[in-house]
């Protein structure tokens, strides 16, 4: 039972990964294109790239609002909502533990892993936005 628990829930995490990344990366819908794309007005190759790319994708790889910071910006989220969620699994093992040591450990076990996770999630959340305000200047 705990195998079949533990690969749903890990094939439920694979899932939003794979949901989150495309939500990121797939083509917007065509209403958002941009004014001069609509009206088949073309300046070149550059032009078409944007007009195929949509007006509200973003363009660059690093900065503000750019693809790299919204993928770690939603990985970082879902670590931090599964950190809350195995928080509440543990309180609620600790509850119905009914004294019983094993279970009051594993119970604390998951509780301090939890927290745990999510000072490595803010951690995380720092060390990138350090990292990335180093190698792109702000004004960029």
């Amino acid at each position: 039972m705990k195998k079949m628990i533990k690969k749903s829930a890990f094939a439920s995490l694979a899932f939003g990964v794979v949901l989150a990344f495309v939500a990121v990366v797939s083509p917007l819908a065509p209403s958002t294109y941009a004014a001069d794309c609509e009206a088949g007005i073309s300046q070149g190759a550059q032009s078409g790239i944007n007009c195929s790319r949509g007006a509200n994708t973003p363009g660059q790889l690093f900065g503000d609002g750019s693809i790299f910071t919204t993928v770690v910006n939603i990985l970082l989220f879902l670590i931090g909502a599964i950190s809350v969620i195995m928080l509440i699994i543990g309180g609620i093992r600790y509850t119905i533990s009914a004294g019983d040591s094993s279970n009051v450990t594993a119970a604390k076990n998951t509780i301090l892993y939890a927290i745990i996770g999510l000072v490595v999630a803010f951690l995380a959340f720092a060390i990138i936005n350090w990292v990335i305000g180093a190698i792109v200047p702000s004004g960029s």
